[in-house]
């Protein structure tokens, strides 16, 4: 569709909001569930390409670090290409790209196609969230953004149980070919509903005329500090930490730190920064950002943890492993649908939030409590928290 055909119809307000919202949740979904059903399964794939579960480990790994990689220059992608394209052609490639993994025949071939995985996906949270915005009216984008959230913070919980069920009864090479489908009918759905907003093509074809410096050093700098974040924590218990004879873990964690510094000072510095380092300076939002990433840890923590826990050290199979998780998707829509209606009732979302990290905290006191005696009841009420 052409930029003319666009300003004719309008923004996407001109569509049905919550046409508009199924379409765009659903890959959103999509691409925040990969980081978890692979989890039960690792044993599994590093059986099946005649790998150790240590080496299949980078299955995961691989695909967060290219999240990470891709998210900081979304919007510079959105600006260049459009939003809509761009949105497209992430859940295409994540589709194709989630086929290529079920079809993978060794460890190195699938950690590529991860790679692939995790960089198309990266786009489709901003890009979701965008299309949420402009699709609302001022006064529903907090039902909007509910919306969006209860994608996100569901589908890390459910992913070791979709993931244990597909391959207890089908086998792990499901646990990637179930996107496809459901990726194609996606990518219908938001090729019909999505559309650019007016402001965004004035805006792109403002751009067009000037040339702006893409900022290759901040995402040379961005690269290096993750990666080198992502392998540190991910082989760091292997490689015993800092006492790591061979120093490769101190050598990770200097690259980090020293990545990181000239990251933040190239940033503050540069015209066009590829992070906007400077918004941060707002309070409110930098305290936003701080309890994100510490809920977040602590949630995709406990999901990638857990399971590989009760499978290695309880015996538990798959689906079981699993469903140990399921109460976590239950009481998370529980709390959220309750969130929605507290604040519709002008509640205070500062004693919101405190109560849940309290709760949450609860819930982690309890997980600090387990040992090889407890039962598989004594796993499943963590959940709850």
């Amino acid at each position: 569709m052409t930029e003319a055909a666009i300003a004719l119809r309008g923004p996407s307000m001109a569509m049905n909001p919550w046409l508009v919202a199924a379409a765009v949740v659903v890959p959103t979904f999509m691409e925040v569930l990969d980081t978890t059903i692979a989890v039960v399964a690792l044993r599994y794939i590093a059986g099946g390409l005649s790998a150790t579960v240590v080496d299949g480990e980078w299955v995961i790994t691989s695909y967060l670090a290219a999240n990470a990689i891709i998210l900081p220059i979304t919007g510079w992608l959105i600006n260049r290409f459009g939003r809509r394209n761009y949105f497209l052609v992430s859940i295409l490639v994540f589709t194709v790209s989630s086929g290529l993994c079920g079809l993978a025949t060794s460890l190195n071939q699938l950690i590529l196609f991860r790679v692939i995985q995790g960089l198309a996906g990266g786009g489709l949270q901003p890009c979701s969230q965008g299309v949420l915005l402009d699709a609302f009216p001022a006064e529903k984008q907090g039902t909007a953004m509910s919306l969006f959230g209860l994608a996100a913070l569901i589908a890390p919980v459910v992913g070791p149980t979709l993931g244990g069920w597909i391959t207890d009864n089908y086998e792990w090479r499901w646990v990637f070919y179930i996107n496809v489908p459901i990726g194609l009918l996606a990518l219908a759905a938001c090729y019909a509903v999505v559309l650019d907003p007016d402001y965004l093509a004035t805006q792109r074809a403002k751009q067009r005329g000037h040339t702006s410096r893409f900022d290759s050093i901040g995402l040379a700098l961005l690269v290096i500090t993750i990666v080198c974040w992502e392998v540190m924590l991910s082989k760091g218990e292997e490689w015993d930490w800092l006492g790591d004879p061979f120093g490769r873990v101190q050598t990770l964690l200097a690259l980090f730190l020293l990545g990181m510094g000239l990251l933040i000072v190239r940033e503050m510095r540069c015209a066009s920064p590829i992070i906007n380092f400077r918004v941060l300076g707002e309070r409110n939002f930098a305290v936003c950002c701080i309890i994100f990433f510490c809920a977040f840890a602590v949630v995709y923590c406990a999901s990638m943890a857990l399971p590989g826990m009760l499978q290695a050290l309880f015996g538990y199979d798959a689906l079981v492993s699993g469903l140990a998780m399921s109460p976590s998707g239950v009481s998370s829509m529980a709390a959220m649908m309750v969130a929605g209606f507290l604040l519709g009732r002008q509640v205070d979302a500062r004693w919101m939030i405190a109560i849940g990290l309290v709760v949450m905290a609860a819930g982690n006191y309890w997980m600090v409590r387990m040992n090889l005696e407890v039962s598989f009841w004594h796993v499943l009420g963590r959940g709850w928290c």
